[in-house]
């Protein structure tokens, strides 16, 4: 059977799963989902292919040829599924591949969530429009809810189909790009549906401990600490996220009118900013969380950063415990996912750093 015709079975499984779902999702959502996906995979240029045009642009074959060395490594040295995930091109004509809509109640950071065959219950629903994102937060909007809608430049889709190299992910710092890659990769290796902070972390342990081998293994250990700061930052960014958060759950459990708590939500958010150009200070002025903080800082969108790299430190103990193999560190981590949830959390807890 081809490779075209197994993939347009699973998008009408997909389909077929959806219409049992219809109090999840609406049939209309499911079918502009698969329509996205399928002019992905339609849109599919082989990368091999691509290179052996003589008129391409040099930076673009750069890119190209990078990715070639990025799956090589990934499969050899990560003992990640590559297959043929990656080996194709598609370019994107628009801004982002995928929109997700985010929303809480306006008093509440517990996020709305929707559900999904496959993922399993998430903190967003996604589109491949732009326009029909918009529609449905104005929806949401309408119904009195907090709404944040953020463009993603690329996503894993599990296994179920071969990922391909993105034009929204190919102005990436070359390391950015292996880090993508090996993160999209580790998503098919286990994956735990509904636990986005167990998946999420674990994914980035994977991603980083890749990129550390792959930088060193090309001479290019000096920029491992531009990557490691990135990720500081981006630590340090999640953490002022969660931390403000929890103060503005604090602030909902407050016996305070709803005008009172409107007030005292704007202060808060005035404040929130100013702890971020503070951190913002330490960090030399770099700016790149800027675009993030220039929104109005509301309830759905605390919900698009959560704690997800939490966990981070527990899986880098237990590959730090398996010596280093990556193999029997995938082995371990999924035997943890298949324990009930408190056996798990447990598991983790005592491979959390004190």
């Amino acid at each position: 059977m081809s490779n075209r015709r197994r993939n347009t079975i699973k998008l009408l499984l997909l389909g077929s799963l959806s219409i049992g779902l219809l109090s999840c999702e609406t049939v209309s959502y499911y079918t502009q989902a698969a329509r996205g996906q399928f002019s992905i995979m339609m849109g599919r240029q082989s990368i091999e292919r691509l290179l052996e045009n003589p008129s391409l642009a040099e930076e673009t074959r750069r890119k190209f040829e990078l990715v070639l060395d990025i799956r090589q490594f990934a499969e050899h040295e990560l003992h990640l599924p590559v297959d043929d995930n990656f080996a194709t091109y598609v370019e994107i004509p628009r801004e982002h591949v995928v929109w997700n809509v985010f929303a809480a109640p306006e008093f509440s950071t517990e996020s709305l969530t929707w559900c999904y065959p496959v993922a399993g219950c998430v903190a967003y629903r996604g589109y491949f429009s732009e326009a029909r994102a918009s529609r449905y937060a104005s929806r949401l909007s309408d119904e009195g809810y907090d709404v944040y809608t953020g463009g993603v430049d690329a996503y894993s889709t599990l296994g179920w189909f071969d990922d391909s190299l993105l034009s929204t992910v190919l102005s990436r710092a070359d390391y950015q790009l292996a880090n993508l890659v090996f993160h999209e990769l580790a998503h098919q290796v286990v994956y735990l549906a509904g636990d986005t902070t167990f998946n999420e972390s674990f994914a980035t342990a994977v991603a980083r401990e890749g990129v550390r081998r792959w930088l060193s293994a090309r001479g290019q250990g000096d920029l491992q600490l531009t990557a490691e700061l990135n990720s500081q930052r981006q630590d340090q960014f999640v953490s002022l996220v969660t931390a403000w958060r929890d103060r503005f759950s604090r602030l909902y459990d407050e016996s305070l009118d709803e005008e009172q708590m409107r007030a005292r939500k704007q202060q808060l958010q005035e404040e929130f900013r100013e702890a971020y150009y503070e951190l913002r200070e330490e960090w030399g002025g770099y700016l790149g969380y800027d675009a993030w903080f220039s929104n109005s800082l509301n309830n759905a969108q605390l919900s698009t950063v959560g704690s997800y790299n939490d966990l981070v430190p527990a899986f880098d103990r237990l590959l730090l415990q398996m010596d280093g193999d990556l193999a029997r560190f995938y082995d371990e981590v999924a035997a943890l996912a298949e324990l009930p949830d408190s056996e798990r959390n447990t598991a983790l807890d005592s491979l959390s750093p004190d």
